[in-house]
């Protein structure tokens, strides 16, 4: 049940009702206020206030204010005069009280929505305005660029007019001048003409007659010879250079490997059960060497690299672990149930590595991984308990 709130205070003047009611430690944000023409109401659990008014209100023209503890009412009277009460003298007639109560609360529901209609209205006008602003300054700009282009346009023509023109001005400034050349060099061959060539004088067929012609011949270029495609000034010599010997050793190996082999040593799985037999007998060396050959002729079988990472663990090269582990888990994706055991024990033996070396942390993630794979393990949750332990001491 609400607590009713009795204690408030009002003043009132000839247009105006003040009413403040004190709500200790009242919030905006919890509180229900409710303001209409004859009934107020806040309610802030667990406290109510209600207000029948003796007259009405213009409740448009009205405020309501809450802060330091308080609500406050400024009211302004529709019938102006003195009221000489605030309640109305339905106050305990629970059916008139009713009757006010709802029509309050449809007179708000019918306020908002006008509200909401009025939002919405503003809302289209606003954004009408921007489209139309939009296509104003869209407009505009189309002009002003149609400007410039016309106006470069006009620029270019008259350019290439006065090129023109210039070009003109050139070819008859340069046929003045061949004419002008033209006649001295008939005048100079007539004065020439009149005169007796010596008896000995070459003609100017003569001349090139005496030179030697020279014989054709065959200009051959020799290249160096390069396997890369691209020049020498263009390339990375020593970057390509460490990769032919890279393949040229992977050759080597692999021809080394192939050879004098029987069909059984090129299987890689003929391989794996013949180096865990070698992990059974706790010949740990020799397993990794057989499952190094194993991964030699396949490198994307993921049981070779986990069991190698088991060997490693065992003749505690941590760090080989880890990378092989990793590599198996690589190896084994997507994650689907079928390969869910061999991703359990290769997390387990990179979080064994892991803690070997003191990474705890490191640790713990694996262990926790392998955990989700296999929940119902108690020795999986002992250790990783264990784990916890050692990290938080």
């Amino acid at each position: 049940m609400p607590v009713l709130v009795k204690d408030y205070e009002w003043e009132e003047t000839e247009t105006n009702v003040l009413i403040k009611v004190a709500l200790k430690g009242i919030h905006s944000s919890k509180a229900d206020v409710l303001t209409s023409s004859e009934y107020l109401k806040v309610n802030y659990r667990p406290f109510l206030f209600e207000c029948f008014l003796h007259e009405k209100v213009d409740t448009a023209a009205s405020s309501v204010q809450l802060k330091n503890g308080e609500v406050v009412f400024l009211l302004l009277k529709l019938t102006p005069g003195l009221w000489t009460k605030l309640q109305s003298d339905i106050v305990g007639d629970k059916a008139a009280m009713k009757l006010v109560r709802d029509k309050a609360i449809e007179e708000s529901q019918k306020e908002a929505e006008e509200a909401k209609s009025k939002r919405a209205e503003t809302k289209r006008l606003n954004e009408k305005y921007s489209l139309k602003k939009m296509m104003k300054i869209e407009d505009d700009m189309r002009e002003r660029i149609h400007n410039i282009k016309e106006h470069e346009k006009q620029k270019a023509t008259e350019e290439i007019e006065e090129w023109k023109a210039n070009q003109k001005l050139l070819a008859e400034q340069e046929k003045a001048k061949l004419i002008k050349e033209k006649k001295a060099l008939n005048k100079n061959t007539k004065t020439i003409s009149k005169k007796k060539l010596p008896e000995k004088t070459k003609t100017k067929s003569d001349i090139f007659s005496d030179i030697p012609t020279r014989e054709s011949g065959k200009i051959e270029v020799n290249f160096t010879p390069r396997v890369f495609p691209t020049p020498v000034r263009e390339s990375q010599t020593p970057q390509e250079e460490e990769w032919l010997r890279k393949q040229a050793e992977a050759t080597r190996i692999k021809e080394f490997m192939t050879k004098d082999l029987t069909e059984e040593e090129k299987n890689p799985l003929f391989l794996r059960d013949k180096g865990n037999k070698f992990f059974q007998d706790g010949n740990y060396l020799a397993a990794i060497n057989i499952y190094t050959h194993a991964i030699q002729l396949d490198y994307k079988m993921p049981a070779l690299y986990s069991n190698r990472a088991a060997c490693h663990l065992k003749v505690k090269n941590y760090m080989k672990c880890i990378e092989d582990s990793s590599k198996a888990l690589d190896l084994l994706l997507p994650p689907v149930p079928q390969n869910a055991s061999s991703r359990c024990r290769a997390f387990v033996r990179r979080g064994t590595a892991f803690c070997k070396l003191e990474l705890f942390v490191e640790g713990l993630q694996d262990y926790e991984a392998a955990l989700k794979l296999d929940p119902s393990n108690e020795q999986l949750i002992k250790d990783a308990e264990e784990i916890r332990k050692v990290i938080q001491s």
